[in-house]
């Protein structure tokens, strides 16, 4: 028990430096998680970008991250261990740069209130008590983020349906002549 408080104190106290090292790169930090493991502490650095995060954008993260750990090297109080990774698709949309990031994706939505729905996602905006728009039934509608309990990414096996994409992007029929 006392290394879970002591683990989110030093999380606490490594999140702001960690997050900027992240950001100077042109990433940003979506969960850091310090823990003890064994006689190292095992530092977990989860991060994101508008374009996803690959193999390449993982290394220059490390570097990065472990360049501004080694800098506080106190606050660890010993060796560590560096994971740095990026959200599965099982992540579940929280922040409005997710729904972002998320757009033109199937997501199953469970609202506050309501049954679950499978929706299309369009537009979203930034305000974190703003909204989404999304398709639904062939429908757009706006969904606040905070009648949102639970939402994730629908893994999809094939290209989706034109006329759904024309109508989240503003294009009034769908038509062939409009993906043009």
């Amino acid at each position: 028990m006392a290394n879970e408080g002591q683990g989110d104190h030093v999380t606490a106290e490594l999140e702001p430096v960690v997050a900027g090292a992240i950001a100077a790169v042109g990433f940003e930090l979506e969960q850091l998680d310090v823990a003890q493991a064994g006689r190292r502490r095992l530092v977990r650095v989860v991060v994101d970008g508008d374009d996803g995060v690959g193999l390449d954008e993982v290394a220059v993260v490390s570097r990065a991250v472990s360049a501004v750990l080694d800098e506080h090297d106190a606050v660890l109080g010993g060796p560590y261990t560096l994971e740095v990774t990026s959200p599965g698709v099982d992540r579940p949309l929280t922040r409005p740069r997710h729904w972002r990031r998320a757009k033109l994706r199937l997501v199953k939505i469970r609202p506050v209130e309501g049954d679950v729905f499978t929706a299309r996602v369009g537009a979203a905006e930034e305000d974190p008590d703003g909204g989404v728009q999304v398709l639904v039934d062939g429908q757009v509608r706006r969904v606040g983020y905070r009648e949102v309990a639970h939402a994730v990414v629908e893994v999809e096996f094939k290209q989706p349906p034109v006329a759904e994409m024309a109508m989240l992007e503003g294009r009034a029929s769908g038509t062939e002549e409009d993906a043009r």
